[in-house]
């Protein structure tokens, strides 16, 4: 059992890493598309943040994905490392074809897509008001960082109309580093909560903790480390779609999408809701490049990234039941 046990939660750090790497975009795109800073500080700086995040924030995210989802009488080894398995795929699928997905949904929907086709497909097994929850902030998150982005951008240019561009310019190059590591810290303080969460759940199913248990701090620095790692690597086909493809940035535009963002991001964390850190940025930037002109904003890359988001879900799921069919097949179920 120990064995089996470690093997899932290093399945599930493996998740972590390539959350932390393909979604690096989130926190780097905009500082990089900008060249405020090269890529290779960027994403040094965005992983140290993305490290630190656990010292500001509290663990209720991690609980709302280990409890929230799925019933804890129906989570077993295997249907929580079919819905690892799903999410990864799907993420690496995504990141393959350089769209900006949520790694988060990619979990949800691996996790819930597992323990229904275990429990032969009753609903009873699942969380519903905590899927409805997570279900709503697809649209909300990227809404509110929508019109967050285009107010901050809108008070900006009011208060700049008149300032010469060198100096502006200048001055939200600074800005736009502090804005970058404020995203990078709800980045991590939201999205490594998420495989915590999972990795809580493998450890009450193996009967290492009970329903009723905190998340150790190993479990805190190990998950914290490894999205740290991920975002070093950095996803470059995602962050040329978000800092290139929706429409172009200057450093001003850089520093209101990444401070909207985080607001959004940090009010999500401290109220325990599992929101996509690639939503919230995405709709941050479209709300900034609302305020030049509708036609500043790709709609035609926007429209296929949106699809992408309203896939993610039942894609993660499918893949996810497909996973633990074959290991049903095998004889572990």
């Amino acid at each position: 059992m120990f064995w089996i046990v470690f093997s899932i939660i290093v399945l599930a750090l493996a998740f972590d890493f390539v959350n932390g790497f393909h979604d690096a975009a989130n926190s780097i795109a905009t500082v990089v598309s900008t060249r405020v800073l090269s890529p290779r500080v960027a994403v040094a700086w965005a992983a140290f943040f993305n490290f630190v995040a656990f010292l500001f924030f509290g663990l209720h995210v991690a609980t709302t994905i280990g409890k929230g989802v799925v019933q804890p009488d129906a989570i077993t080894l295997p249907v929580v490392t079919a819905g690892l398995v799903g999410a990864l795929v799907w993420d690496l699928i995504t990141w393959y074809a350089g769209l900006p997905t949520s790694s988060s949904h990619a979990l949800v929907g691996g996790f819930a897509g597992a323990a229904l086709v275990h429990s032969g497909f009753d609903t009873k097994v699942l969380v519903i008001p905590g899927l409805v929850k997570i279900a709503a902030f697809i649209v909300i998150s990227p809404l509110v960082g929508l019109i967050l982005g285009y107010i901050l951008m809108s008070i900006v240019h009011y208060f700049f109309y008149n300032a010469n561009p060198a100096r502006a310019s200048s001055l939200f190059r600074k800005l736009q580093i502090f804005s970058a590591a404020a995203y990078s810290l709800g980045h991590g303080g939201n999205d490594a909560q998420k495989t915590m969460g999972i990795i809580l759940a493998v450890l009450i199913a193996g009967g290492y903790l009970n329903a009723k248990s905190d998340i150790p701090f190993w479990v805190v620095l190990a998950c914290q480390t490894a999205m740290g790692l991920g975002t070093l690597c950095g996803g470059w086909r995602i962050v040329k779609t978000m800092g290139q493809k929706i429409c172009l940035l200057q450093p001003v535009h850089g520093f209101s999408a990444e401070t909207a963002g985080s607001t959004c991001l940090y009010a999500a964390t401290w109220l325990g809701i599992p929101v996509s850190t690639t939503h919230t940025i995405t709709g941050a930037i479209v709300g900034v490049g609302s305020t030049r002109s509708i036609r500043s904003v790709k709609w035609g890359v926007a429209g296929r990234v949106m699809w992408a988001w309203v896939l993610t879900i039942p894609a993660a799921a499918i893949m996810a039941v497909l996973t633990w069919w074959i290991f049903s097949t095998l004889g572990w179920k």
